[in-house]
């Protein structure tokens, strides 16, 4: 991403993702240390009203930071935060899109807030974020 060509309002370049799988829940709840089986075992999602198993929310905000680290790479990032506003499950395939809501100059180069969402296969947005970014 070249931090020159952005303005306020300027559409970030979209990062999708595969299809979320079980086996993805599987691994991403070992690697999060976040055991709950709503996010692994379809009965017990049933027994607590779910359809099936759903994502933990914070795969999406992985994805976040993943597109922020695609986009201006890890140095830049300075902030990030996230509301999840609908559910993820497998099969879902989901997109990280945005765009510059501010733009300040630094010493350093240049400032910017930076308005997020992964969105799913039905155009629903999932999870909204913000982040700020320096870039040179």
């Amino acid at each position: 991403m070249s931090a020159c060509e952005l303005s306020i309002g300027s559409a970030l370049p979209e990062l999708r993702k595969d299809a979320i799988t079980k086996v993805q829940l599987v691994k991403y709840a070992g690697a999060s240390g976040d055991y709950n089986l709503i996010h692994t075992d379809d009965e017990t999602a049933r027994r607590v009203g779910l359809d099936g198993v759903i994502a933990h929310g914070m795969l999406s905000m992985a994805f976040l930071g993943q597109y922020l680290c695609w986009l201006t790479g890890p140095e830049s990032i300075r902030r990030l935060g996230v509301r999840f506003v609908e559910m993820v499950r497998p099969g879902d395939v989901l997109t990280c899109r945005g765009r510059v809501k501010t733009v300040e100059p630094e010493a350093t180069g240049r400032r910017m807030t930076l308005e997020l969402w992964v969105e799913n296969q039905r155009a629903q947005q999932v999870t909204l974020g913000e982040a700020d970014v320096v870039t040179s």
